[in-house]
């Protein structure tokens, strides 16, 4: 059980590589960045629904990275519960 995190370095490792290895990337390109800033100016919402779009992509990893820390969390206290009851029993 002490060595049980030894398994997460590969994982830890192509992680750090990933993230430090990839080259920057702008986030709109010219025209589209143009095209929602004119609509914007001219009254349009096309601006708004790319900037909540956007929103959406970035909050969609987040709740799912919590959903599993949620779900690990019951689990694990679940497992807890187990083993404290089998100790009273013995």
């Amino acid at each position: 059980m002490k060595n049980n995190w030894l398994r997460f370095i590969p994982l830890f490792a192509l992680t750090l590589m990933l993230t430090f290895s990839s080259t920057p990337a702008n986030a709109q390109c010219p025209m589209c960045r143009m095209s929602a800033e004119t609509n914007l100016k001219n009254g349009g919402s096309a601006g708004r629904g790319l900037n909540a779009g956007i929103l959406y992509m970035l909050a969609t990893p987040y709740l799912i990275v919590g959903g599993l820390a949620f779900v690990w969390w019951r689990n694990r206290r679940k497992e807890e519960e187990e083993e404290k009851e089998e100790a009273l029993m013995v």
